[in-house]
């Protein structure tokens, strides 16, 4: 015969140990905000809990309720409501990475798209006069604490731990060697990083790198201005504030707008990065080809790369191709 204990020992099995999910992938992950309750959590796991009367009961059952975190959960197909309580105390890590990006505004606003912290929280954060003092970093140049790689955060993580520890991933990029090396060139870490994003949106060639960067530390040298395009297009950019804005060629009208950015105006470097260097790009600054190069211009025969000249008079016959080139190509701005 069977009890009334057998049964109710049965019940208590199914609610626990029996499978309770109804989606078909084999895992899915469930954001839970910051600040979060029960209730919230039961909205957020109903598309994927196939009882949630069996739910609720195993959750009190455990003290969930009173213990709810906050972060990114992982739950599999075919999991009982023990395991799937369990996943929820257990929030996984998410790889973020970002790269390419012009502004810091840009930089926090793709990280906004990967954590919980939105992007206001993250822009207050890394312009924080208190942290830029403390870290020796301005407004214009923090761009330059974002190390294009793949980190790994909680995803709840706040704004300020986030800028925290890519302030922690700066200072170890830096190296005893890196510093070194940008202290042999006359250039502090944050001036390689303003230089790094000229050689980054001057070519995409990560093998042609060091020697563009070899170009623009001849000119430093020299005490010859830069004359980069990469940075007139960042003030027209800046100056109206429209950075999705595509600008295939630099006018002689633009090399005279005033701004700090625009190295055809001013000696030296830019204020700040013109965008966000890669890893090569630094490190192209830092180990910089030997030549005598003192200017270049994109090669038309060998597209994606530059044709590089000693003399005014050779650079002018690389240049006149680019420019027929372009009007052939019909290319207006």
């Amino acid at each position: 015969m069977v009890t009334a204990g057998t049964i109710y020992g049965y019940m208590i099995y199914k609610q626990i140990f029996s499978a309770n999910t109804k989606f078909s992938e084999d895992r899915v992950a469930v954001f839970i905000p910051t600040g979060s309750d029960f209730a919230a959590v039961q909205k957020l796991v109903a598309p994927y809990v196939e009882d949630m009367d069996r739910f609720e009961a195993v959750a009190d059952k455990k003290s969930y309720p009173d213990n709810v975190k906050a972060g990114k959960f992982i739950l599999k197909k075919g999991m009982n409501t023990n395991d799937i309580i369990n996943s929820l105390r257990q929030p996984v890590t998410v790889n973020i990475s970002f790269n390419n990006q012009e502004t810091l505004q840009r930089a926090v606003g793709r990280i906004a798209q990967q954590l919980e912290p939105d992007s206001l929280a993250l822009l207050q954060a890394f312009t924080d006069k208190k942290f830029l003092a403390d870290n020796g970093f301005t407004e214009d140049n923090v761009l330059s604490i974002m190390i294009p790689n793949t980190y790994e955060f909680f995803w709840n993580t706040s704004a300020t731990k986030v800028r925290d520890k890519m302030a922690k991933e700066y200072r170890k990029f830096w190296t005893p060697e890196r510093e070194a090396k940008a202290a042999a060139l006359n250039l502090t870490p944050l001036q390689v990083s303003a230089l790094a994003s000229i050689v980054h949106k001057e070519t995409a060639k990560a093998d042609e790198r060091p020697r563009v960067a070899g170009v623009y530390l001849n000119r430093l040298q020299k005490g010859i201005k830069l004359e980069a395009d990469p940075t007139v297009i960042y003030a027209i950019k800046k100056e109206s504030g429209d950075f999705d804005q595509v600008i295939k060629r630099v006018l002689y009208k633009d090399l005279v707008i005033d701004s700090p950015y625009n190295m055809y105006k001013y000696a030296g470097l830019p204020p700040g990065p013109i965008a966000m260097p890669d890893i090569t790009a630094l490190d192209a600054v830092l180990n910089p080809e030997k030549h005598n190069y003192i200017y270049f211009c994109a090669s038309v025969t060998n597209f994606g790369y530059h044709e590089f000249a000693v003399t005014a008079a050779q650079h002018e016959v690389n240049r006149q191709k680019y420019v027929a080139w372009v009007e052939k190509m019909g290319i207006k701005r």
